[in-house]
């Protein structure tokens, strides 16, 4: 039987396509296979996490719940600080998403700003474990720290859909003048979450989501918003 006209018999390099299609075959099921016991190391460190209500655990602990083999552990993840830096990444990136979601119920691009301010304030305290996916406050105090570099990785999601909204304003003239749409998305990103994970240290009074908005709010636009 004659190959058919649009199947070449061999790639640009000279290898017959044949085995070409059976490497990527055999490539895209390994990397299945890998994706599929990443996901499982994730989702034990997640429930342990739960569990404990911190992020105080072994690679051991995840290893066992995970039901694979410390070998296998670190041939995907260089240690604990490597899964904590990706369970983190993958929270930031699903809570951007939420976010997203979140602002495309408000019509006016103020409100939009307004409601994902006062979420991202709510879901990244420390103390509302019940309602929320883990943000993990103090790796990502330790992270600013030590890692800048990962840190700013991490919370691109976060800093691309603020910089979005803060370009709908500028679009409707509410941005103040000689501000950048990306420098007031990362200081009121910046603002919102380090109170918000520094939440309970003021005392009897501590900072509200509403407190946050107001502040926010009346830095960024031409005119302080009336709701």
């Amino acid at each position: 039987m004659a190959p058919e006209a649009d199947q070449p018999l061999s790639t640009p390099t000279g290898e017959p396509a044949w085995k070409q299609r059976a490497v990527e075959r055999s490539t895209q099921a390994a990397k299945r296979r890998a994706e599929q016991r990443v996901e499982r190391f994730l989702d034990a460190a997640q429930a342990i996490m739960a569990e404990k209500g911190t992020t105080d655990f072994t690679v051991q602990e995840v290893v066992d719940r995970s039901k694979q083999s410390l070998r296998s552990f670190y041939q995907h993840f260089d240690g604990k600080h490597e899964l904590l830096l990706a369970l983190f990444e993958d929270a930031m990136s699903k809570s951007a998403e939420e976010l997203r979601a979140l602002a495309a119920q408000q019509s006016d691009p103020l409100d939009r700003v307004r409601v994902v301010v006062q979420e991202l304030f709510e879901i990244s305290r420390p103390d509302l474990s019940a309602r929320q996916r883990p943000l993990f406050s103090d790796f990502a105090m330790r992270l600013l720290v030590s890692h800048p570099a990962e840190m700013r990785v991490a919370n691109a999601p976060l800093l691309a859909l603020f910089t979005e909204l803060m370009e709908e304003l500028e679009e409707a003239d509410l941005l103040r003048s000689g501000f950048t749409a990306r420098r007031g998305a990362a200081l009121t990103m910046q603002t919102v979450m380090f109170n918000a994970q520094s939440s309970g240290q003021e005392g009897a009074h501590p900072i509200t989501a509403e407190e946050i908005w107001d502040y926010c709010a009346n830095g960024f636009t031409m005119d302080a918003p009336t709701s």
